[in-house]
Order: structure tokens, then C-alpha cells, then sequence
């Protein structure tokens, strides 16, 4: 199993809501400086592009898939038996509308 990921796949969301936004805060921040910087520092500012795609764990797309994983965390439950996976609120057990198998 490799580093940060669970059983079932990766996971992308952060402990908590404000973490994962100074991420992405600092993430596209750094991006952006490093392509509006190059007129004024020239080359120079594209080190700033390695601490963006760091802070955005790999690419701005993973950032916002994590997003939506930290936002549900807690509130969504998957359990799969004999093959059928369902979607529940977590705490009550009924299924979420649209979850079946997967």
C-alpha cells in the first residue's frame, strides 16, 4: 500500500476545511506567480512553480477533488456486501438517492 492512500483508493481531502483552502490558496497563488512573474524576474519566478504543483499535491485537479472529499468527509458513508456497493448518509443507514452498484 502506498503512502496516503486507504484500501480502497486514494485520498486527496485534508483534516480539515481551512487546511486544505490555505493549500489551494498557496498552490494557485504560486502557479500564477510563477507565469505573471517571468516579465518582471524573468525565468526565475518558474521556481515558483514546483511550490504550487507541491502545495496542490500534484496537479490543480487532485486540489479539487479533494475539495469535494474534504467537504463530504463524515457525511457520506460507502459499505459494499456481496458485491453491491451502496451510498448512506453517514449515522441513519438510508441510502443515498442515486447510489447503487458499482
Amino acid at each position: 500500500m502506498m503512502i496516503g492512500t486507504k484500501p480502497d483508493g486514494p485520498d486527496f481531502a485534508s483534516a480539515t476545511l481551512p487546511e486544505h483552502l490555505v493549500r489551494g490558496v498557496v498552490g494557485f497563488g504560486a502557479l500564477f506567480g510563477s507565469v505573471a512573474l517571468i516579465p518582471v524576474v524573468g525565468p526565475v519566478a518558474l521556481i515558483l512553480l514546483p511550490v504550487g504543483l507541491i502545495a496542490l499535491r500534484g496537479c490543480p485537479m487532485c486540489w479539487t477533488i479533494g475539495l469535494m472529499e474534504t467537504l463530504s468527509r463524515g457525511r457520506l458513508q460507502r459499505s459494499c456486501q456481496d458485491g453491491q456497493c451502496t451510498l448512506a448518509t453517514a449515522g441513519n443507514g438510508v441510502p443515498y438517492p442515486g447510489s447503487g452498484s458499482s
